[in-house]
């Protein structure tokens, strides 16, 4: 199958190829196609998905999967949460980094549990779609930490692996992540081939 990745995000890019490489199929992403995608803004994951994945899917022609994913910090009313690739209005990672330590100073301990959320929408042509989520626990530490991964990678403690997302490879990156634990969940749908549109329908 051929398949458009509805993302300009390298790094989401690159963890979704790898995830994906067992299902064989061919993945294109947004570099191949010159489209101009419509604002995000969707009030949850599902929604913002949902509204790339059927845009590209429709504009294509071809099957496509979107991401939409962000940090929650309950301490901070569930911020960022859909506004994680802009929170604050700022516009690199780093500023963005920044500006959630600024939010914490404040918060010590369980205070700074967080969870990463990721919710897969993959959208056909003819309006079927199906949806994948997963969900990280961990804790944002009050400096960062490793230099691969991006967005908030650097900040998310994962005390199950005792490192944060930047200091992973993308093997045990992927064995973590909300983003592995979604692919996952689509990789197990689609072991058999294609799964019963009845039951992966969304309403």
């Amino acid at each position: 199958m051929r398949l458009v990745l509805a993302t300009s995000n390298p790094g989401k890019v690159r963890e979704l190829k790898k995830g994906l490489a067992p299902l064989g199929w061919t993945l294109l992403s947004l570099a191949d196609f010159p489209l101009r995608m419509p604002k995000e803004e969707g009030a949850t994951f599902l929604e913002n998905a949902l509204l790339k994945a059927a845009y590209v899917a429709k504009a294509t022609g071809l099957p496509a999967l979107a991401d939409d994913s962000g940090l929650v910090v309950p301490a901070l009313g569930g911020e960022p949460g859909v506004y994680s690739a802009r929170y604050g209005g700022r516009e690199t990672d780093k500023e963005r980094n920044v500006y959630l330590l600024e939010r914490m100073r404040h918060l010590k301990g369980e205070e700074r549990k967080a969870r990463f959320v990721a919710v897969l929408v993959l959208a056909y042509p003819d309006g079927h779609v199906e949806a994948y989520e997963g969900q990280v626990e961990g804790y944002i530490l009050e400096a960062p930490r490793g230099e691969g991964g991006f967005g908030y990678d650097p900040l998310f403690y994962v005390p199950e692996a005792g490192k944060t997302f930047a200091e992973m490879t993308l093997e045990e990156k992927a064995r973590y992540s909300h983003r592995g634990q979604a692919i996952k969940a689509l990789l197990k749908a689609y072991e058999q081939g294609p799964p019963p549109r009845e039951i992966s329908q969304l309403e």
